[in-house]
């Protein structure tokens, strides 16, 4: 109905395409405003006129088809269109569209390839509160682009290589011993992490020593691995507990370590192309003329650095995916280093890098303080999970102690929150982290959308439903209730859509919150199980498509509904 509308108003104007103007008609905010709204502001400079008279002259225009577009009446306020629906024919055109496989979602992605870099913790370090915002964002990212068609790569590139390593060599040597790393685990690794960094600026000499064990462990030197494979496999285990947790998985696990070895081809290419320069001992590719400072290649002990290692990946990657693009889930302080890497790659060559795309999100912050591994000022990520599931049973036990599957419910509503309270708010933005609202179960939560899921899932079974989509009467769907909340499904693509086109999960968070609201004042206000025959099916109808929508929304997000709450 969209795309028929902008195909009669570019009929009006010249030189605007109808894929533009399917994009400038808006859904307004408010009801008395139409149920599509054009503004024409964007048209005063070229018509030259006043966006008053633009809009009163399309609204005119418009009309000579009103009945043949189904529009009941057109508007024109103050520089809009704004147009409203005959509701009987956009009903029945949005409930055909919804009740098509997927929804009705195109998927524009089919035979191509996306590469995702996320997650992507460091070795031997605790997964903490910091990794769970690109490991979520990641996850919802990958769900939206496979719901579109694209194949997508999951990638956990493991920070396994690097000069921490160097340091938890020795910290194990001086502070620790197998018995206590067995026994522990990855916390024990953790404390001589710490106890290192608290201990270095007095002993500069151990800063010293950890770089000779990463120059060991560039060498292959056996021992210096030993360690280090050690240290990984710890580490991995750890990581499994907790994306096993999040229900979360990926493809490939290659993490840095693996490009060690292609670095010397990167070099090698770079010489060829005449991008490679000493400086300092070290070899660097030169980007003053872009405004950044240089993109170090390798240290001045032939070592291969991040920007090196991360270069020879993307390579690999495209050699090996063919992708259209890779996308990067990582902090925003990490932006230069991207915006490098990606520069250097277009300097070689690659027109391909254009699909290079760094997806940056904010800081997390503990009251105020930066997190920091390094001086122990850290929230784990299973706290956060095991607590949030904790208080999900509480919950339970006193408000609906006779539930089957306890457990398994405060598992869905638990995790829920803490990925929807991450994923609701703008990537963007820097966290404050606060156990209260993390674990909120009221207004804008996970909790309240699984139970508005739960709530239709009820509806449902009450009824006993079961009906043929061929025998609803469409007429019984136009009241208020029930065409705002039909509106809000129709705009399920164009949520997916444009999530997608942002990286910006929170749009499907948002989108899903005003579905929910939609059904809950619906269900509050429209009889269902007690209307009339013909009305009760239609609007059972409807409270099928909803859930459905509330359901795919939710996985999109990476969250599991529970039939009952």
């Amino acid at each position: 109905m969209k795309t028929k509308i902008a195909e009669s108003i570019v009929k009006l104007l010249e030189n605007v395409s109808v894929e533009d103007m399917t994009d400038m008609l808006e859904i307004p905010p408010e009801e008395n405003m139409g149920d599509f709204a054009l503004p024409c502001f964007a048209f005063a400079k070229t018509l030259r006129k006043n966006p008053k008279v633009i809009a009163q002259e399309m609204a005119e225009g418009l009309a000579e088809k009103q009945k043949e577009l189904g529009i009941n009446r057109i508007e024109a306020v103050n520089g809009y269109v704004n147009i409203y629906m005959e509701r009987g024919i956009y009903v029945k055109n949005c409930v055909e569209k919804l009740q098509t496989e997927g929804f009705g979602v195109g998927r524009p992605g089919l035979g191509k390839t996306i590469c995702m870099d996320y997650s992507s913790p460091n070795i031997a370090k605790n997964f903490h509160v910091g990794h769970l915002r690109t490991t979520v964002i990641g996850n919802s990212l990958y769900k939206i682009f496979d719901k579109l068609g694209y194949e997508v790569v999951r990638i956990n590139h493991l920070g396994d290589w690097g000069t921490q390593f160097g340091k938890l060599i020795v910290a194990y040597k001086l502070w620790s011993s197998k018995e206590e790393v067995e026994k522990k685990g990855i916390d024990e690794l953790l404390r001589i992490y710490v106890k290192f960094n608290a201990e270095k600026d007095a002993n500069p000499a151990l800063v010293e020593e950890a770089r000779q064990w990463l120059v060991k462990m560039e060498q292959d030197d056996p021992e210096a691995l030993k360690y280090w494979e050690w240290f990984k496999e710890i580490s991995i285990l750890e990581f499994e507990r907790v994306y096993n947790m999040l229900g979360i998985s990926f493809d490939s696990y290659i993490g840095e370590s693996f490009y060690r070895s292609k670095v010397p081809a990167l070099v090698e290419e770079l010489k060829e192309k005449k991008l490679l320069q000493e400086s300092q001992g070290a070899n660097v590719v030169d980007l003053s003329a872009f405004d950044m400072p240089p993109c170090l290649i390798t240290k001045s002990d032939g070592a291969s650095i991040y920007h090196s290692r991360d270069m020879a990946a993307v390579l690999y990657r495209k050699e090996t995916y063919g992708f259209e693009k890779c996308l990067y889930v990582t902090g925003l302080e990490q932006t230069l280093h991207f915006k490098q890497v990606f520069k250097a790659i277009e300097l070689m060559g690659y027109d391909w890098s254009q699909g290079l795309v760094h997806i940056p999100y904010g800081l997390v912050s503990l009251d105020g303080s930066k997190l920091s591994t390094r001086d122990g000022n850290i929230i784990y990520a299973e706290d956060i999970l095991k607590e949030a599931i904790d208080r999900a049973f509480t919950a339970i036990m006193n408000k609906n102690p006779e539930l089957a599957n306890k457990e398994e419910v405060a598992q869905m509503v638990g995790v829920g929150a803490v990925i929807f309270h991450d994923l609701f708010n703008q990537r963007i933005k820097n966290i404050d982290f606060k156990w209260e609202e993390v674990l909120s179960f009221e207004g804008t939560s996970g909790p309240y959308v699984q139970y508005t899921y739960a709530r239709a899932k009820s509806i449902l079974r009450k009824a006993d439903y079961n009906k043929d989509f061929k025998t609803v009467n469409f007429e019984k769907l136009i009241d208020d209730c029930s065409f705002k909340l039909i509106k809000d499904l129709s705009g399920y693509e164009d949520a997916i859509k444009k999530a997608a086109e942002k990286y910006e999960p929170s749009v499907i968070a948002k989108y899903l919150v005003s579905v929910c609201a939609s059904f809950n004042k619906f269900y509050h206000e429209c009889p269902i199980l007690k209307a009339e025959e013909e009305e009760k099916y239609a609007k059972l109808y409807l409270v099928n498509l909803a859930q459905g929508v509330i359901k795919e929304c939710c996985e999109l997000l990476g969250m599991k509904c529970p039939e009952e709450m």
